[in-house]
């Protein structure tokens, strides 16, 4: 709707155009401030290395593995600079088709969304060097002098499991304003909760291993019942 007249088919994907348009501008702004201080940036993110396993070095095999490296630590700090405008973005696109009501939740959700992808990054960061060291100790016989490239692969896609898990009950909470799960639905489903989540865990977490399944689940369900509560209590009007 625009002005309160159908868009054509045409005009949405034009719009829809501009919306990616803008959100890759600010992942391309987003992944330059991020190149400007990857040095900074380095030391965030292999200090849980080095404090799992501080007498450990990283050797590089391919001439230019190092600069694969710096891209996508230039890529993944872009992605979560640019991760405000993104939503925006996504929310300012499909606005034209929701409520007054519904449009009095775009704050909030917009805001939950990226409070909770970044604390789920922040999260899975500071249970990093718990699960590095479980991981490089399993042999005692083995030296931990891993290669760069393939560090970075881990702790990215390690960080970006646990801040995209972070965003369920956003979801949750949106599928129950639309009446589509209730509140005593979710309190009888907690076993089902349980099971799924656990799965979920297992399948987006990359390294496979029981501690970093339990620490990505047990929040993972706390956030399931605050979900419920909060589904109980704001709609319940």
């Amino acid at each position: 709707m625009s002005g309160g007249q159908p868009q054509s088919i045409l005009a949405h994907l034009e719009e829809l155009r501009w919306r990616i348009f803008r959100s890759f501008i600010a992942i391309a702004v987003g992944g330059i401030a991020a190149f400007v201080f990857a040095d900074q940036l380095r030391t965030v993110l292999e200090a849980p290395f080095h404090t799992a396993a501080p007498d450990r070095s990283f050797q590089a095999f391919e001439a230019a593995e190092e600069f694969g490296v710096l891209m996508r630590i230039a890529l993944f700090g872009g992605v979560i600079l640019a991760s405000p405008v993104i939503l925006y973005q996504i929310w300012a696109f499909i606005n034209p088709a929701l409520t007054k009501r519904e449009r009095n939740w775009a704050f909030p959700v917009v805001t939950a969304l990226v409070v909770l992808f970044i604390g789920g990054v922040f999260f899975g960061y500071w249970t990093l060097p718990r699960g590095l060291a479980f991981l490089l100790n399993i042999f005692e016989d083995v030296t931990n002098d891993l290669r760069i490239g393939s560090y970075y692969s881990f702790v990215l896609r390690y960080l970006a499991a646990f801040g995209l898990a972070f965003l369920y009950p956003v979801f949750l909470f949106a599928a129950a304003a639309a009446g589509v799960v209730t509140a005593p639905q979710l309190a009888r489903g907690r076993r089902w909760a349980v099971l799924i989540i656990v799965i979920a865990a297992a399948l987006i977490t990359p390294s496979g291993d029981a501690f970093t399944l339990i620490v990505l689940s047990v929040p993972l369900y706390v956030m399931y019942e605050a979900t419920y509560w909060l589904i109980r209590l704001v709609l319940k009007k």
